[in-house]
């Protein structure tokens, strides 16, 4: 465990929340990350049992995802899909499955289900954000 910029950073990553939160097809959790030097939110969703994690922003047009907060799935559970102009993700790959983003998909986040918890792992691109930072 280190400390970077007054947040508590732990060897798997960044705390996103308790596993069990995270139901197949359910509410996602936002969190804050500084994307390309930008403050904005990730996401974790659960689909098929494992946690998949990406940049809150559409391929499209990059707006965040989420109808109201954390609702990324379109109703039949198997898709994730933007609120604005409907473009559909896979969950599992972020892959454009229909609608304006044509080729596109979401930019994954690394992410680790451990020790009951979920965790995202910083990158090169997708960094931790100063204390303080807001979903």
């Amino acid at each position: 465990m280190h400390e970077d910029d007054g947040i508590i950073v732990e060897d798997r990553g960044m705390y996103v929340c308790e596993a069990a939160a995270l139901l197949d097809g359910g509410k996602g959790v936002r969190f804050p990350v500084i994307a390309f030097g930008h403050p904005t939110t990730g996401f974790v969703v659960r689909y098929d049992g494992k946690p998949f994690a990406y940049l809150n922003r559409c391929a499209h047009v990059p707006i965040e995802l989420d109808w109201s907060q954390g609702d990324f799935f379109e109703s039949s559970g198997l898709y994730l899909m933007c609120s604005t102009h409907g473009a559909m993700y896979e969950p599992d790959t972020g892959r454009c499955a229909g609608g304006p983003c044509r080729g596109g998909r979401l930019r994954p986040i690394a992410v680790l289900e451990y020790d009951g918890g979920i965790w995202w792992q910083p990158d090169a691109m997708v960094q931790v954000p100063a204390a303080g930072g807001t979903v």
